[in-house]
């Protein structure tokens, strides 16, 4: 298994990033040459989800006959259920399932056991079974689908804290997510301070010019704004 020296964001950036918009985030990491951050299918279980946290990789194969089929799974040796017992506060477990829905690759029981350990949410490009369930959770959960059959039928678990792919995005240990009523981006952990700070100053004057155009402006010299119109918001926002 993997191992990462975790990098922790300060209380300001943890702050602002809880407040801003995936949309603005991609956009912001875009400008820093970033080009894909945002997850593809992969969608909150329930309308107003936010999610914020460092991802903790887990990583699926396809299932084999003579070593899956599993009903019962063994608490000490399976990868996943030792990544459940391994995720500490903070953090998010993010599934690489290869984007396959057509059996689950967790459940409403481990998914309660994130939670109480502390876990910041869960996201996995699979399906997830008893995902009514889950959705009532005070717990965010992003998933490709639902799906009421066993991993193992589809998936096998083989390691976690190793870079993985889900959603169609790279994900590092460490790496810093963040989750809205849209979806999942991924920000490299190295450029998060940097990323938080520009994206929550983005939101605040796109919020702005918002107002602007529903008041009748034209998207002409206020999408983007020209110096006229940064000068008459610098004045009404010191």
């Amino acid at each position: 298994m993997g191992h990462w020296v975790p990098m922790e964001l300060s209380p300001e950036s943890w702050r602002k990033l809880h407040a801003v918009t995936t949309a603005s985030l991609t956009s912001e990491l875009l400008k820093l040459g970033f080009r894909n951050t945002f997850m593809a299918g992969v969608r909150p279980l329930r309308p107003g989800t936010r999610l914020l946290g460092y991802a903790f990789t887990l990583r699926y194969i396809p299932a084999r006959e003579d070593l899956d089929f599993q009903v019962e799974y063994d608490n000490w040796t399976n990868p996943q259920r030792v990544a459940v017992e391994t995720i500490g506060p903070d953090q998010v477990l993010v599934i690489d399932a290869r984007g396959q829905t057509g059996a689950a690759s967790l459940g409403h029981i481990l998914c309660t056991r994130l939670m109480v350990r502390g876990a910041a949410g869960l996201v996995t490009d699979g399906a997830l079974r008893d995902s009514p369930a889950i959705a009532a959770l005070d717990f965010p959960s992003y998933a490709g689908g639902a799906h009421g059959t066993t991993s193992s039928v589809l998936h096998h678990p083989v390691d976690f804290g190793l870079p993985i792919g889900c959603g169609g995005i790279m994900v590092q240990p460490g790496d810093v997510l963040v989750g809205d009523g849209e979806g999942v981006v991924v920000i490299p952990a190295d450029v998060a301070e940097d990323v938080a700070s520009r994206c929550y100053e983005r939101d605040r004057l796109e919020a702005w010019l918002q107002q602007r155009v529903a008041g009748g402006a034209s998207i002409r010299g206020t999408y983007p704004p020209d110096e006229e119109t940064l000068a008459e918001y610098q004045r009404e926002n010191p």
